[in-house]
């Protein structure tokens, strides 16, 4: 059996490793930049504020970007309250028996089914079980429902970072188990909680099949009143400008990639800097 040198082996891993980050980050760096050249020459005031116009050939995307951050922070709302309580649940209080193993796995299942099942799941139950319509609310709901699996385990992965010594420390002082977990596991955890969040919600921004069947509309001529109204959104309002209206310009197909993308891109940018300020506010 042959033994490398460790220091030749800890060069050649390198190596491999910058090979396989590379060969991931250059198809990124070249649709980003695909994407950047042709819809650049889109993006103006006009483009980002008007409506649609002569069947969305011309005109702007202001529909579809109210719709977007409609649905999104309808969404976001009902999935993390309900997110962190049953993290916590899962985490902090809840033994380890059959029934919790079950949930766990449940729980991981449930993070890898196709957004059109759940999008199918949303028609059934929403659309027309409760019967609230395509609407906000019924492409929110589909969407927290989605979105619940990651927030949970994102949220039970930053929990279990805290030391238990943490816990081990507050209770042994007479605090109540709830009270430890207010005021010293939850603030150490919130660096892990708020990039979980964030980048499940960059990644629901871009969800077509889930809101398709629940919340999307082909064309809606004003901008939404209530959570019950049916809105425009961005990843289907790509879809069907780049595969239903005949000879669509192409600068304005790629103007609405880019303005998708770039909403996702700011999200993860917002993830990334709230994690370094919180990390650097904590004292281990």
């Amino acid at each position: 059996m042959i033994k490398l040198n460790p220091k030749l082996s800890q060069k050649l891993s390198y190596t491999l490793l910058c090979i396989t980050v590379g060969l991931a980050i250059v198809p990124i760096l070249m649709i980003v930049f695909v994407i950047v050249k042709n819809g650049l020459s889109a993006i103006s005031w006009e483009f980002l504020t008007s409506m649609p116009k002569n069947g969305m050939r011309e005109g702007g995307i202001l529909p579809a970007i109210l719709g977007t951050f409609s649905i999104v922070l309808c969404s976001i709302i009902v999935t993390l309250p309900i997110g962190v309580c049953a993290a916590i649940y899962l985490n902090e209080y809840a033994k380890n028996n059959l029934l919790t193993r079950i949930i766990k796995l449940a729980i991981v299942n449930l993070a890898g089914v196709p957004s059109v099942v759940y999008g199918l799941f949303g028609l059934g139950i929403f659309v027309m079980f409760f019967r609230l319509g395509v609407s906000i609310i019924a492409g929110a709901l589909t969407l927290s429902i989605m979105e619940l699996p990651v927030i949970i385990t994102t949220v039970r992965g930053a929990l279990s970072s805290v030391p238990h010594s943490f816990r081990e420390a507050s209770l042994s002082l007479g605090v109540s188990r709830w009270q430890t977990i207010r005021h010293i596991v939850l603030p150490n955890a919130i660096p892990g909680i708020l990039t979980g969040t964030i980048l499940s919600i960059a990644r629901i921004s871009g969800e077509t099949a889930p809101i398709l069947f629940t919340a999307a509309a082909f064309y809606v001529p004003h901008l939404p009143h209530s959570i019950f109204d049916q809105v425009m959104s961005l990843p289907y309002h790509l879809y069907i400008i780049s595969t239903q209206i005949p000879n669509m310009p192409k600068n304005l197909i790629y103007g609405t990639a880019l303005v998708l993308l770039m909403m996702v891109l700011t999200m993860s940018c917002v993830a990334i800097i709230a994690r370094i300020y919180f990390r650097k506010r904590r004292k281990w």
